[in-house]
């Protein structure tokens, strides 16, 4: 179940210059958030990431390097601390060191889920914030989940939709998005795959494609970082990926050269790709030269 913070909230309320002024346009604002944290750039672009408690691999590994290359650039990463899409957007902002925002579906004394506990901390002690409306001791229900994700889509320029089945409340959050005037963006899926069913819907739709953190700062307006500042920004299994690439490699010949665990490759040629890196021609990866 949920468990209590050992932190001290801070309350924001509405009539506040500190209170947040994207979320202040949308049609019902909360009078007053609750805040555990010292995070205060809410001037800063911001881009909410969602999608489905019960994500794949492939959602999974997405969410994590577009939240850390995103956060990297200067982007604060807003999502809702639920297990999957959310929790992965929110560790991938932390490992850039980036800001990153939990708005919760319960009261700022009952962290949900209890298994985040540890990362609703990290976000706190990195200078984010994990904020809540509801009263500090409401536990979470089925209703304060859906009203909760207007403050996400309300808080957000962007709202990307990582993975979502056709019924997820990532979609509500999207659809708000849409009410509020924002730019709403999603991950092209497998077309056999319940989990692309919503995103896949979403850009027929019109929502805005996304391959790649460049596409979300073209959304934002801005421009992308630098090809050289992105290498030198890469870590150490990263490094060693790119030395095996002096000539194309499919993912076998690249298990075999690096010695590395299959599930952390997979993780890192995603992250490689959304940071334009490396590109896969059709299986086989290769240094890019854009």
């Amino acid at each position: 179940m949920a468990t209590q913070p050992k932190e001290k909230y801070k309350t924001i309320t509405l009539d506040e210059k500190s209170y947040p002024a994207l979320l202040r346009e949308i049609p019902d604002p909360p009078e007053t958030l609750y805040m555990l944290g010292n995070f205060h750039d809410w001037h800063k672009p911001a881009i909410a990431i969602v999608g489905t408690r019960k994500a794949t691999s492939y959602g999974l590994r997405a969410a994590r390097a577009l939240g850390c290359e995103l956060a990297a650039a200067g982007i604060t990463v807003v999502s809702g601390l639920a297990l999957g899409i959310d929790a992965e957007a929110h560790r991938g902002a932390l490992e850039a060191n980036g800001n990153t925002v939990a708005v919760l579906g319960s009261g700022i004394n009952m962290i949900y889920p209890a298994t985040n506990r540890p990362l609703a901390e990290k976000i706190i002690e990195q200078g984010g914030a994990v904020i809540s409306e509801f009263s500090p001791d409401l536990p979470p229900e089925k209703w304060t989940f859906p009203q909760r994700n207007r403050i996400i889509a309300g808080l957000s320029n962007v709202t990307l939709v990582i993975e979502a089945p056709e019924k997820s409340g990532a979609l509500i959050t999207a659809y708000l998005a849409l009410e509020y005037n924002r730019e709403v963006a999603a991950l092209p899926g497998e077309i056999t795959s319940l989990n692309s069913q919503g995103t896949n819907k979403l850009i027929k739709l019109g929502a805005a494609i996304i391959r790649s953190a460049d596409d979300v700062l073209e959304l934002l307006g801005l421009n992308a970082p630098n090809p050289k500042t992105l290498f030198d920004k890469l870590d150490k299994i990263e490094n060693v990926i790119l030395q095996c690439l002096n000539k194309p490699q499919n993912k076998d010949e690249m298990l075999d050269l690096t010695q590395l665990p299959a599930d952390i490759l997979n993780q890192k040629l995603s992250s490689l790709e959304l940071k334009g890196a490396i590109k896969n021609n059709g299986g086989l990866y290769e240094i890019s030269n854009s």
